[in-house]
C-alpha cells in the first residue's frame, strides 16, 4: 500500500520561503505522477502543482507559477515543493498526492498534510 508523508511546513512571514517534502513508500515511486494540493481554512482543496513520473513537464496553477517549483528525486522516493515569495493567501494545509497511471480516476493516494502559515 502506498504511503505518503509530508514534512517541511511551518510559519513564515510574507516574502519568505519554505520547502515541502513528501516521502513515498509502498510501491515503485518512478511509476507515479505526483501532485501537491492545498486546502485553506473553510475552502475546498485545490490543485497546486504536478510532475510526471520521469520528472519532466511540471505544471502549476497560475497563482504559483512564478514562485513555486515542484521537483522529484526518484532515487530518494521523494517529491518536493519549493515555495518562494510566499503570500498570506498561500496559507493552507498542503497535501501530497500520488497518481498511478495504470488506474483511471485521478490521484489515488494522499498524505496527511502539512500546515503552511504565512503572516503579513
Amino acid at each position: 500500500q502506498v504511503q505518503l508523508v509530508e514534512s517541511g511546513g511551518g510559519s513564515v512571514q510574507a516574502g519568505g520561503s519554505l520547502r515541502l517534502s513528501c516521502a513515498f513508500s509502498g510501491d515503485t515511486f518512478s511509476d507515479y505522477a505526483m501532485g501537491w494540493f492545498r486546502q485553506a481554512p473553510g475552502k475546498e482543496r485545490k490543485f497546486v502543482a504536478a510532475i510526471s513520473p520521469g520528472g519532466n513537464s511540471p505544471y502549476y496553477t497560475d497563482s504559483v507559477k512564478t514562485r513555486f517549483i515542484i521537483s522529484r528525486d526518484n532515487a530518494k522516493n521523494t517529491v518536493y515543493l519549493e515555495m518562494t515569495n510566499l503570500k498570506v493567501e498561500d496559507t493552507a494545509v498542503y497535501y501530497c498526492a500520488a497518481d498511478d497511471p495504470r488506474i483511471t480516476g485521478g490521484y489515488e493516494f494522499w498524505g496527511q498534510g502539512t500546515q503552511v502559515a504565512v503572516s503579513s
